[in-house]
């Protein structure tokens, strides 16, 4: 199996966990290409994270085709390939069950489910170019333990087909050395969350609220874990195992 990180693509990585794991990445040595849908915030992460020399930017919704071509092609032309896709892009909302819309569906779907299947695609052929290579896709412990209080079925119904996802492929794709797994956050201090992240520390049994450094050392954990695939590896900080 490979384990190489010299080649790593992120999407979601203008800000909050995507950010950290480009840092972390590029830190460790790996060439990056970086996707969020916002061309300015996605520069200015580019800016803040240097080594301009190893750092392509590919601005652009997930849920296009051409998007994940465009990143794919990308990493080809300027690294020769890829050895690591992280599909950290992904929209997550609060909405009640009854008041949750067709369109509601349809947005999370095109993200979070669409975004990550399209851009698996484009970029397994260049795993398979290299040997092989590592697939993480960013989930959640939400999908197999719910929270009272916090309506997101619309979210989760899409969160789902992305955990399905990495069980499918990870069989698929054994036979060309590619893991695939699925990194599952708790709660995550980011953008996303807000200022009162830590309010909700309580929920999680070792009585703090992540961190993204947290998640990024778990993506770089599945990232090497050369007989580790078809998994789900919690982040939660005990959450879905009691409170």
């Amino acid at each position: 199996m490979s384990n190489r990180i010299d080649r790593v693509i992120i999407t979601g990585a203008s800000s909050g966990i995507g950010f950290d794991l480009a840092a972390r990445f590029l830190a460790e040595g790996s060439s990056l290409v970086i996707n969020a849908r916002d061309p300015e915030k996605l520069e200015r992460a580019r800016e803040e994270l240097g080594h301009k020399e190893r750092v392509v930017a590919v601005a652009g919704s997930i849920g296009e085709a051409a998007t994940a071509r465009a990143v794919a092609a990308a990493a080809d032309r300027h690294f020769g390939g890829a050895d690591v896709l992280v599909n950290n892009a992904g929209i997550f909302g609060v909405k009640p069950f009854l008041e949750s819309t067709e369109a509601d569906l349809d947005r999370y779907y095109g993200t979070n489910v669409k975004g990550t299947f399209l851009m698996t695609q484009a970029v397994v052929p260049l795993l398979i170019k290299g040997g092989g290579g590592s697939i993480i896709n960013v989930g959640t412990v939400l999908v197999h333990q719910a929270m009272t209080g916090l309506p997101v079925s619309a979210a989760m119904a899409s969160k789902g087909g992305v955990h399905a996802l990495t069980v499918s492929l990870a069989a698929e794709l054994a036979p060309h050395r590619i893991r695939v797994n699925t990194l599952a956050p708790g709660i995550i201090r980011t953008p996303l969350i807000g200022a009162d992240a830590d309010s909700m520390a309580s929920i999680h049994p070792l009585g703090r609220i992540g961190e993204v450094r947290d998640t990024t050392d778990a993506a770089l954990f599945l990232a090497r874990a050369d007989f580790v695939t078809g998994t789900t590896l919690d982040v939660d900080g005990g959450y879905s195992h009691g409170r």
